[in-house]
């Protein structure tokens, strides 16, 4: 599980070892476990003798090499420890000062600025997220607090297909205030929603204006292992005053399913569509490669044009090749296939605070070569990416980075990942200061009281779009009664969240360091 506050108990042997810059520490140990334990000497605190920082050790190796901030944290400095036997006993002491990995981890190693950052217990869990499978029922919604009091209440965005949700009274719009006839509230919501319940009965509520009244409706719902959640949601084509329109709303870049995305664009191809509404506004992001596909499917006419180049903290970024760090458009999906290429020259794209770094790198990849209309809301402002890393030292040209063909070198009395920023990606003209968000050109907020059918020529967001696209002259008014001000969402709450990540990362040089 993620974010588990339980101690990391098992106890394992540490030799005395010293720092080694850049690439962390070397040690030995005498039962050929990997594990680390702080060692006994005179000038050790006893108390943290036989404290178990094998974890501990792994994060810090991996943060000091990789972390995109690691010139910003003295914790992870090169020289915070001295090259010396008593920097050797404070490092140790360093490692063990905190006996959780999850607070060392947010406590010692993280630079302030970073909201992104994060772990995970158990390595297969987290890999098994970034591939769009997780522990969940399959309602996807919202949070929104409507008064100035601790409660709030929850709307339905979505539902996943087959997944136990699918299977209820519930649908896209509905309001619920309580969980097991707790009022949901900043304090519970956590828990109740997102806590070891397997199952769990939601209290329904109705709007009516800007008044939320609970009714006498119950929805039980029970989460599955291993619900598979294609990121492909809907796909629709439309004739309209004489313009052909695309509407594909997509909800996370999931490179498994890049097949249904590159299927999913040959449809509209073959509708003959030359205007695209790509619907983004509950898409967090995911793979950094399935949004230069994604991206090369909407534009796709040069592929000698740069969609992204790639930086690193100062340190590392001189020990890559120039041409690795640099991503072109491209022809060809990952497994060679040919892409489907729309060939425009606009697109519009639909937003939310929701919509966060692998959506927001298709609006800045894009924006150098096409008009993008954004419109909803300002998106969250996740501009770095990530990669997962484990405890595989040793792996050649890239270590700690986790390869799924290494499963066999990573460290077995660690089962520990984390998921650090270690890159910013900037696009052909040099950008990526978006910390703030993408700012829409047309704003449109989300209406509680009109939430509309996802993919019907009705629903606001999209309506707004076809207006756009068509001249309509129609008096229709976009008028918001109730905003869906998120103050968070149920993709929050997995392994993934709002993070973007690289598969891979290119060969270092690593003889540049001797």
């Amino acid at each position: 599980m993620i974010f588990n506050n339980r101690p990391f108990s098992k106890k394992l042997k540490l030799f005395l070892f010293l720092p080694i810059a850049l690439l962390g520490i070397s040690c030995s140990n005498d039962d050929g476990t990997g594990g680390f334990v702080l060692p006994r000497t005179a000038t050790a605190d006893q108390s943290l003798v036989e404290a178990d920082i094998t974890v501990q050790n792994f994060m810090w190796k991996a943060m000091n090499f990789w972390y995109f901030w690691q010139a910003e944290v003295p914790n992870l400095a090169d020289d915070a420890f001295a090259l010396d036997s008593e920097g050797s006993r404070l490092y140790t002491e360093f490692l063990a000062s905190e006996d959780n990995p999850t607070d060392f981890f947010n406590r010692q190693l993280l630079f302030n600025q970073d909201r992104f950052s994060f772990l995970a217990e158990d390595y297969e869990t987290l890999t098994r997220s970034l591939a769009g499978i997780s522990r969940s029922n399959g309602l996807e919604f919202g949070l929104v607090s409507l008064s100035d009091n601790n409660e709030i209440f929850g709307y339905v965005r979505y539902i996943v297909p087959n997944s136990n949700a699918s299977t209820k009274d519930i649908s896209r719009g509905d309001i619920f205030t309580g969980v097991d006839g707790q009022t949901l509230n900043n304090d519970n919501y956590t828990d109740l929603l997102f806590g070891e319940n397997d199952t769990y009965t939601l209290n329904m509520a109705d709007i009516n204006g800007a008044v939320v009244t609970p009714n006498d409706r119950e929805v039980t719902l029970t989460k599955q292992e291993n619900l598979a959640e294609n990121p492909v949601f809907l796909t629709r084509s439309f004739d309209i005053s004489g313009e052909k329109i695309g509407y594909l709303m997509y909800n996370g870049f999931t490179n498994e399913y890049d097949e249904d995305l590159n299927n999913a664009m040959g449809e509209l191809k073959s509708a003959g569509i030359t205007n695209l509404v790509l619907d983004l506004r509950y898409n967090p992001g995911g793979s950094v490669n399935t949004a230069r596909l994604l991206s090369s499917m909407v534009y796709g006419t040069n592929t000698s044009d740069l969609f992204l180049r790639a930086r690193y903290n100062d340190r590392l970024q001189p020990l890559f090749n120039a041409g690795d760090l640099e991503r072109n458009f491209t022809d060809k999906s990952s497994d060679g296939s040919a892409l489907n290429r729309l060939n425009l020259n606009k697109v519009y794209i639909l937003t939310s605070r929701s919509t966060a770094s692998a959506s927001e790198l298709v609006i800045n990849g894009l924006a150098p070569y096409v008009d993008v209309i954004q419109i909803g809301e300002t998106t969250r402002g996740k501009n770095e990416f990530s990669v997962t890393m484990v405890d595989d030292p040793d792996h050649s040209g890239a270590p700690y980075v986790y390869s799924p063909e290494r499963e066999n070198k990573i460290n077995p009395n660690n089962r520990w990942a984390i998921q650090p920023l270690i890159g910013r990606n900037e696009n052909a003209d040099g950008f990526s200061d978006y910390t703030s968000g993408l700012a829409p050109d047309i704003a449109l907020t989300e209406d509680l009281t009109n939430l509309g059918v996802l993919g019907d020529l009705n629903e606001p967001l999209l309506a707004r779009a076809i207006q756009d696209i068509t001249g309509s002259t129609s008096k229709r008014s976009f008028s918001v009664k109730v905003p869906a001000n998120v103050i968070t969402s149920s993709k929050m709450f997995t392994p993934v969240k709002d993070n973007m990540y690289v598969d891979d990362v290119p060969k270092l040089d690593l003889s540049l360091l001797e």
